[in-house]
């Protein structure tokens, strides 16, 4: 959604440092990233640093270093470090994870069963003319993100509502998500109506027989008549939340 002037203006995320988290805020492609701030810069310092240090120890790249459960502790640790200052932490790590791989994974997998909520999930009505979403899948794929998507062409049907199901609830650790959407003021490029969020969440929770999906309905003040549809919404979908 940036203009092209804007992109011209950014540069590609693969260009950060490969910090397990990200060291500044990027684009979503709907609006333009703020700088690094003092605290990011201090953050991305403290992690390049520990990263070579226990990289080093463990006899292995920083790059595979990251990619342990190791590195990821070891980003908790420097996100405290810079943040908290002595506070109480913002997050629940030793620094001993970080230290031995093994203190690390034992923990990754003590949590691996976690209750996960995907509270803003997507997918498109069919005859969409909605076509971008199929090369960002692609962009995906390319670069690693998802091995799932590597090589496999995409298409407008991997965005309807069977693949969407399939990848949330099947393919994922997701155990409960909402159906959002996107209004436009041409109706043929929202994502999807009001009822059509309603329907497929009463289709999910019927076949899973127990709540597990949730859904927005979208709410366009200013528009003529939108209090007035929002209440007559409001009673008929009983949506679980707006989105304005």
């Amino acid at each position: 959604m940036l203009t092209p002037e804007e992109l011209e203006k950014l540069s590609g995320g693969e260009t950060l440092f490969p910090s397990p988290i990200p060291v500044q805020f990027v684009s979503s492609d709907e609006y333009m990233p703020s700088p690094q701030s003092p605290q990011q810069k201090a953050f991305e310092a403290r992690i390049k640093q520990m990263g070579t240090d226990l990289a080093k120890k463990h006899g292995m790249t920083r790059r595979k270093f990251f990619k342990t459960a190791g590195g990821m502790a070891a980003a908790f640790v420097a996100m405290n470090e810079t943040y908290a200052k002595g506070a109480a932490p913002l997050y629940e790590v030793g620094k001993g994870e970080a230290a031995n791989l093994d203190v690390a994974q034992a923990r990754a997998d003590s949590l691996k069963n976690q209750f996960v909520m995907d509270m803003h999930t997507h997918f498109l009505r069919e005859g969409t003319p909605i076509k971008t979403f199929i090369a960002q899948r692609e962009t995906v794929g390319r670069a690693g993100w998802n091995p799932a998507l590597k090589d496999k062409p995409q298409t407008i049907q991997d965005l309807m509502f069977p693949n969407y199901f399939k990848e949330i609830f099947l393919d994922s650790d997701t155990k409960v998500a909402c159906i959002s959407g996107s209004y436009s003021v041409d109706p043929a490029y929202s994502f999807l109506t009001n009822d059509m969020k309603y329907e497929a969440r009463e289709k999910i929770n019927k076949e899973a027989g127990t709540r597990r999906m949730f859904s927005h309905a979208i709410f366009t003040p200013g528009h003529d008549g939108w209090l007035q549809k929002v209440e007559e919404e409001n009673a008929r979908l009983k949506p679980d939340s707006w989105k304005g």
